[in-house]
């Protein structure tokens, strides 16, 4: 079965955003972003998603990735 990795690390460099800023726009902790921002997370809530898509200006298919495993 393949996996959804997370490229928001790519689109926060795109964006020229540090975490922190982002944090504080998406409302939740330097710690849980971070492990967003390094793909150590099986799950994020829509809301979530939805804040760090608002908070960047981007889709949601920008930063999620689907990789089919081979």
């Amino acid at each position: 079965m393949g996996q959804i990795i997370l490229r928001l690390d790519r689109v926060m460099v795109e964006r020229k955003m540090s975490l922190n800023e982002l944090a504080e726009k998406v409302g939740i902790s330097n710690v849980n972003l971070s492990k967003i921002k390094n793909n150590k997370v099986t799950a994020i809530r829509f809301q979530t998603l939805a804040a760090i898509c608002e908070a960047l200006q981007c889709e949601a298919g920008d930063i999620l990735e689907y990789s089919s495993e081979e």
